[in-house]
């Protein structure tokens, strides 16, 4: 509207409109412009505290848990956190190893008596013992060892589109890092002594338990991997070992352990034959 005016009063200057009449007209268009940029202005403002009611997070994930409910204020700057953004596809897997450990293999690939295999893939077992599908590439390995515990944190990066691994989440992870030659013992047949060795029972050439402490090299599936304590030949006894002494004579009976750590008489058919 004043704008129109405005151009009217010039147009018809001398003509109906004094220089006082066009000068007025002006200074009402500039009052109008003012009056509309700070209208402007204020919508704006308005606009931008409309867009801080919703939050974007800055990196792509699922939203956790809400700490807060509808109703609840919240302030700009509060220390409590609204939720967490967790981004779980990829994921990293940190799992430890202990020095000692780590020790043992360097040495195994120092003397030859471990091959390294050209790249370290992790799997994992979730807490209701399915094997999970994918396999981890590392990360990274950690620089030091825990005081606590004696390990060392090793990170593994897992592909997990379908969100079965939950941050948190508790699993165990097998890492092949290389082949050798050793004996495999099943786990259920060895006991771990307070020096951190395991020990096994054997029948000897008399028929007596004889107790042998084993050197191992960790784990592979079900069984122990063990360089060092045994001879091919060797009678492990598997069964019965809670009562059983150093000496103690005993009638070996060749047994067989299946896939599910169970074992039985060789002679034994299984339930599926």
């Amino acid at each position: 509207m004043a704008q129109s005016t405005y151009d009217r009063a010039e147009q018809l200057i001398g003509r109906g409109y004094t220089e006082a009449e066009v000068e007025a007209a002006r200074a009402s268009l500039a009052e109008a412009k003012a009056t509309l940029d700070a209208v402007q202005a204020a919508l704006d403002y308005a606009q931008t505290e409309l867009s801080w009611t919703t939050l974007t997070s800055p990196i792509a994930g699922r939203a956790d848990v809400s700490t807060v409910s509808v109703g609840d204020l919240v302030t700009a700057g509060q220390s409590d956190s609204l939720t967490t953004i967790v981004q779980s596809d990829p994921i990293y897997v940190d799992t430890v190893e202990t020095s000692a450990r780590i020790l043992s293999v360097r040495k195994g690939f120092a003397e030859g008596t471990l091959e390294q295999n050209d790249t370290l893939e992790a799997t994992l077992t979730l807490e209701n013992e399915e094997i999970y599908r994918g396999h981890g590439q590392l990360v990274t390995a950690g620089n030091t060892v825990s005081t606590t515990t004696g390990t060392v944190t090793i990170r593994f990066k897992f592909d997990n589109p379908d969100h079965l691994i939950i941050p948190g989440m508790f699993a165990r992870g097998d890492v092949v890092i290389g082949s050798t030659e050793a004996y495999l013992v099943p786990q259920r047949a060895a006991t771990r002594e307070s020096s951190g060795k395991l020990s096994v029972y054997v029948v000897d050439a008399n028929g007596k338990a004889e107790q042998v402490t084993l050197e191992d090299d960790g784990s592979y599936q079900k069984s122990w991997i063990v360089r060092e304590g045994l001879s091919e030949g060797d009678r492990l006894i598997v069964d019965g070992l809670s009562s059983l002494r150093p000496g103690q004579e005993v009638t070996p009976v060749a047994a067989i352990i299946d896939e599910n750590g169970v074992a039985r008489d060789a002679e034994t058919p299984s339930a599926e034959e």
